[in-house]
């Protein structure tokens, strides 16, 4: 166990890494994972500026503890969606609904997965690899249910939520216009 000085008000942290990870999550709400500091996370946290390099190896340790604990929320969001739904045309619907409201909901944790420097494509970290493939797999299972069979049909629903998921956390486009859109384009692409 690692104890933090009690110097600093007295804290005392038995969960340092959980400490730590929380308060920078705390941040992501606040701000891009890009202006995050080490020092910050540590000031957030109540612990010393050094206290971070006992669980976070540099900055760039922070970006993918905070890419791979968004992730997780993402895979969350559309699994629960997904599960909730009561058929399988509306698990496929209510799957992408999720992901575009997880990116709306939470801007800067989705840039943060997303983010190439942090998650390098094609070389996606041991912890974040099987992330990526419980999402895909998630979204696959929802359109196989609902009729979709190729693996084209999954990389274009998965384009689809994720380019109108990008545009509502930019602004560009309301939340309800983008799920609309999506419901009536997945409805129309479904085979007869």
């Amino acid at each position: 166990m690692l104890l933090v000085s009690s110097s600093r008000s007295g804290y005392h942290h038995g969960d340092l890494a959980h400490a730590l990870e929380a308060a920078a999550m705390q941040l992501l709400v606040e701000r891009p994972a890009q202006d995050i500091s080490l020092r910050e996370v540590a000031r957030a946290a109540d612990v010393s500026h050094n206290a971070p390099y006992h669980h976070f190896s540099d900055r760039r340790g922070l970006l993918k503890v905070l890419a791979e604990r968004s992730m997780a929320d993402l895979v969350e969001a559309v699994r629960l969606a997904i599960a909730d739904a009561p058929d399988p045309t509306s698990a496929a619907i209510d799957g992408g609904a999720a992901y575009i409201r997880y990116a709306v909901e939470n801007p800067h944790g989705f840039d943060v997965i997303y983010d190439p420097t942090v998650c390098i494509p094609g070389e996606p970290s041991d912890t974040m690899a099987p992330l990526i493939a419980e999402l895909e797999g998630q979204l696959s299972r929802a359109a196989a249910s609902a009729g979709f069979d190729a693996a084209e049909d999954v990389v274009g629903i998965w384009g689809l939520v994720h380019g109108l998921g990008t545009l509502c956390a930019a602004g560009h486009l309301p939340l309800d216009a983008a799920l609309a859109g999506y419901e009536h384009t997945l409805r129309r692409m479904l085979p007869a």
